[in-house]
């Protein structure tokens, strides 16, 4: 077994961009018409942890994998080249793409369905492994950099629509551990893969890891179509209306 530093980096970056974008933004938890679930009762389990938001939770599990399981794989690639000191500059690009990807999904008025996302950054993330050298590397990963922060996004937003109010602080939890199951689990997934092939085999491990959960949420999520949020232009006319747009 090659003997290797361990990272995350560049997940860890995405997920403090989320939280820095979280903390500016600081979106209201409840919605105006949900000011009062707090004293409607506490819905029971079965109505709002079904399909629908096992599929969420596994796409959460699958980001973070994913991400984790990149970290290391730049680790592994670089060792390989000779130039493992050069990391931490691709970790600050992984950490600046996921910045302004953030910003910029969360600028615009339209939004992507949560498979859809994990998938394309699967996809991004598998042809990283071409490269050879830290330049190239760098060029690399700002596809999976500019996806990471909006996918995580996406999934904590259809974890606040899939919750009622009155539980979505234990939703919130579940997807959290979801999200360090991820994180625990990519980076041996990943290094197993390594160990086995060659460098370039983690990117794919990692990259066919979030195929495979963006394919799974997407089957379970046609099983359960989850409610879109009303765009901005229709708001106020949908106040006080259950949401009936499917992702």
């Amino acid at each position: 077994m090659r003997s290797r530093e361990k990272g995350n980096g560049g997940g860890g970056a995405a997920v403090v961009a989320g939280g820095i974008g979280i903390a500016l933004l600081d979106p209201p938890l409840r919605a105006e018409d949900e000011a009062d679930a707090g004293t409607a009762g506490r819905p029971p389990r079965r109505e709002w942890l079904g399909v629908g938001m096992l599929a969420v939770l596994t796409m959460a599990f699958g980001t973070t994998t994913l991400l984790s399981g990149v970290d290391l794989a730049v680790v592994a690639m670089l060792e390989e080249a000779g130039q493992v000191s050069w990391a931490a500059v691709v970790v600050v690009v992984l950490g600046v793409t996921s910045v302004a990807g953030g910003l910029i999904y969360g600028a615009v008025s339209w939004s992507l369905p949560t498979w859809l996302l994990l998938g394309l950054l699967g996809l991004v993330t598998i042809p990283a492994g071409l490269a050879r050298d830290w330049p190239w590397l760098c060029v690399a990963v700002v596809g999976t950099g500019f996806l990471a922060a909006p996918t995580l996004s996406a999934v904590t937003d259809a974890v606040s629509r899939l919750a009622p109010a009155g539980v979505r602080g234990e939703a919130t939890g579940l997807q959290s551990s979801a999200q360090n199951a991820g994180f625990a689990l990519g980076s041996p997934v990943v290094g197993v893969a390594i160990d086995v092939s060659v460098p370039a085999g983690g990117f794919a491990a990692a990259g066919l890891a979030g195929l495979a959960a963006a394919l799974t949420g997407c089957l379970l999520s046609r099983c359960c179509p989850t409610p879109r949020p009303p765009s901005s232009s229709r708001r106020e006319s949908a106040r006080g209306e259950d949401a009936t747009h499917v992702q």
